[in-house]
């Protein structure tokens, strides 16, 4: 079911005639060498001009329905609000950090610097003008929509190598150009028009490069191969969902290298040092280059953004320092002992903070707290958010400089008390250790270690330096070995809205991490505060890579908070919502990012079909009925499948995953499910009936050429019917919803009413 069909007129003869059988077989091979030479008698007649004919039109109405009033709104919608300030913060050199691979991103600041753009504009708010700020947004735009036309000719492209019909290139490709999510989301400064252009141009490759099956290791299996590794790199380069593309045609290789194992293969057994040579190649040209390209553009990436950004709180001190105008750079300093710090959360930049105020006695659940002294997290400066750092020991003396590993304590300075974390569960958190502080005039007693506190600088080498700014560290409580941590919950009332502060058993996660942002009673003219110009420091590229991978990976993972208009993959297939990206309430005006439903509903009902109709042949082969030709099968299973297998491979592993997931997920997988519909169209339409003329008993060869000719000739008629009927009713859909896809005409409320079909939440409906 994995393998990609061979079309019609591609391959060589075969001289070794397989071994017949009793069973039914899915190998495709001795029919498909039937089927060359029809084709190739086909093309000679000029059969081929009509599929460039097609090839012409559709992409040509492509090209029409992305750019068609793109200008339109001229104000920043929806996540433009990301990918454009990526693309500025690209052209200023400036850093910043992004979830997504570079790949995408890059190319729209590749368009910014065609046009001569300078980056000034970050795209800060949804509805923010274009026009007054300058910006060349509308080649920006250009960008996507030019990808966005592209996926619908390579789609007909896909069809057309595979050796289908016009009709079904048509449908195929016709579902995907009138379908109003691909529009919507390729006419706006947004990542997944890259992302499915991708996706369509790896699994073309990959049905070229199985063609060349039968000439292997020739230069043009070669290009195919490759073509098909850099398209999955650039697939996977733009968002790691592209992966799924690694699964659909990894899969498919893999049921290819399955099938050169197999001794009975007509055309002979393959040795097993040749057999070595096709995964070495597969390998070489699906995993390692992919890999290489994928590299290259996060070096392309490091290269560009060489000066310190937004995206410096991510990263290591190590890393930041590579960046020129660092903070770091001028604003890090040693930090000695007895020296009054503020200590503010890396995530959330709450300071460290306490108060007189005590915990209440109880908590909302009935669990008693310590009544301690309240230690919270304060977003402000203020003058509780100051903390003296104090040795443990007494063989450190006035100005010896903290270390990584030192053991300390920390004095609330405004209240005199010390800091404290005991086996006492905190007010969110029964898990959590609570913190709070101990008047040192009462005396530690047996409390003594439980006011002591290890710095662990992160990445940190041992006794290494402990700074402001560049020492991003955890505190961890010495005796039970949690991590100060914090959140984004705020307390009750009796906390003041505060920030609960709490011991984390879980050392590992970069939540747990801490910044002493200054010295507050370092004095200005200290010698501490005059640093000499330092240069930018080096780091190998690997080693920023590995960082920069970890951190999208983290952060990534950490997607999980809801969201207005999020959904469900079950809901996808369906259509059963979509999003709201701009509204203008003066004009009533709104884009809502959604699909064509008729074409969504007929492909995902096709998805259902083609499983019935394997289910349905399975049974029927094991009670000894033979319902389809050779032909018919073969087509089926390799080529239907392998588009089945595309869709199953970027659809069904979302339904693992916790992150916020939304409608524009789904559009890879809806593309596959437009190649399944449009070859299900010529499976339903055009399949051969078995030929009881062929009969030993037959005698007149000429009269069983006419019946198979009118049969043909009715089939391509019923064909190009069904064609036109499913495209007309496709761009009905298409056309009644486009005011939501372009943003204009305005709608009154009983015209929005009319396109809530299944209650979707638009705009302006009362």
């Amino acid at each position: 079911m994995a393998r990609p069909q061979t079309p019609q007129g591609s391959l060589r003869q075969r001289t070794a005639a397989p071994k017949k059988s009793d069973e039914p077989s899915f190998n495709p091979e001795p029919e498909l060498d039937k089927l060359a030479k029809a084709a190739a008698q086909r093309n000679a007649t000029g059969n081929e001009i009509e599929y460039y004919i097609g090839f012409a039109v559709m992409t040509v109405l492509a090209f029409v329905t992305r750019f068609w009033g793109i200008s339109h709104p001229n104000e920043v919608v929806f996540d433009e609000v990301h990918f454009g300030k990526f693309a500025s913060y690209y052209l200023e050199r400036t850093y910043f950090f992004d979830v997504h691979p570079p790949f995408g991103k890059l190319l729209f600041a590749f368009m910014g610097w065609l046009v001569g753009y300078d980056g000034h504009f970050h795209f800060e708010n949804i509805g923010d003008s274009y026009i007054d700020n300058k910006v060349p947004y509308v080649a920006f735009r250009a960008l996507p929509a030019i990808l966005g036309a592209l996926t619908v000719s390579v789609s007909y492209l896909i069809m057309w190598e595979s050796g289908y019909s016009l009709p079904a290139c048509i449908v195929a490709s016709g579902l995907i150009l009138l379908d109003n999510a691909h529009i919507g989301q390729t006419r706006l400064i947004l990542l997944d028009a890259t992302l499915v252009f991708a996706m369509a141009c790896s699994l073309l490759a990959y049905i070229k490069f199985y063609k060349l099956r039968h000439e292997p290791f020739s230069r043009k299996w070669w290009k195919w191969l490759i073509l098909t590794g850099f398209a999955l790199s650039c697939d996977i380069s733009v968002k790691y969902v592209g992966t799924f593309a690694f699964a659909a045609i990894g899969s498919a290789v893999i049921i290819d290298l399955w099938d050169l194992l197999d001794v009975k293969r007509p055309g002979g057994a393959l040795s097993l040092q040749l057999f070595g040579k096709h995964f070495l190649a597969r390998a070489i040209g699906l995993i390692v280059l992919p890999f290489l390209f994928y590299l290259f553009w996060f070096q392309v990436h490091f290269a560009i953004l060489s000066r310190s950004g937004p995206g410096d709180d991510f990263m290591t001190p190590e890393f930041q320092e590579t960046l020129s105008d660092n903070v770091m750079l001028a604003n890090s300093h040693d930090i000695e002992y007895y020296d009054i710090i503020t200590i503010r959360h890396k995530e959330t930049k709450v300071y460290l903070h306490s108060h007189e105020a005590k915990y209440p006695l109880r908590y909302e659940d009935g669990r008693v707290s310590s009544q301690g002294q309240q230690v919270t997290g304060y977003p402000h400066n203020d003058t509780n958010n100051l903390w003296q750092i104090l040795p443990v020991s007494n063989n450190e003396k006035l100005g010896q400089g903290v270390r990584n590993h030192d053991l300390v304590r920390l004095r609330h300075t405004v209240t005199d008390t010390i800091l404290l974390s005991h086996d006492v569960a905190s007010p969110y958190y029964p898990t959590n250790q609570e913190f709070t502080c101990v008047s040192k005039e009462e005396g530690f007693g047996p409390r003594e270690n439980d006011t002591v506190f290890e710095i662990r600088i992160e990445h940190g080498k041992n006794k290494q330096e402990f700074k402001t700014v560049s020492g991003h560290f955890k505190l961890i409580h010495n005796p039970s070995k949690v991590a100060m941590w914090t959140h984004t919950k705020p307390l009750p009332e009796w906390g003041f809205g505060q920030a609960e502060i709490n011991g984390n058993k879980q050392l590992p996660p970069s939540s747990n991490v801490w910044i002493v942002e200054d010295i507050a009673s370092l004095a200005a003219d200290d010698k501490r505060r005059q640093k000499p110009e330092r240069e930018v420091k080096r780091l190998p590229f690997l080693t920023k890579w590995l960082e920069l991978q970890g951190a999208m990976f983290y952060h990534n993972n950490k997607l999980t908070s809801s969201h207005p208009y999020s959904s469900h993959p079950y809901q996808w297939p369906f259509l059963l919502r979509g999003v709201s990206f701009w509204t203008q309430n003066e004009t009533r005006q709104q884009i809502y990012f959604l699909g064509n439903p008729i074409g969504w509903w007929l492909a995902s009902s096709l998805l259902a079909v083609f499983a019935g109709i394997i289910g349905a042949d399975q049974i029927s082969l094991r009670r000894g009925i033979d319902a389809l030709d050779r032909r018919s099968r073969s087509r089926l299973y390799n080529s239907t499948g392998f588009f089945f297998l595309a869709w199953a491979t970027h659809y069904l592993p979302f339904f693992l995953m916790g992150r916020q997931l939304f409608l524009h997920h789904y559009l890879p997988a809806h593309l596959a499910s437009c190649l399944v519909a449009g070859s299900l169209v010529e499976f339903v339409f055009s399949a051969e009936p078995v030929d009881e003329d062929a009969s030993p008993s037959t005698t007149s060869p000429k009269r069983h050429i006419t019946a198979r000719e009118r049969f043909a000739g009715k089939s391509l008629l019923s064909t190009w019917i069904a064609t036109f009927v499913i495209l007309a009713v496709v761009a009905a859909g298409w056309a009644f919803f486009l005011p939501l896809t372009y943003g204009y005409p305005g709608l009154s409320v009983d015209e929005v009413v009319r396109r809530k079909w299944l209650g979707y939440d638009l705009h302006f409906a009362k």
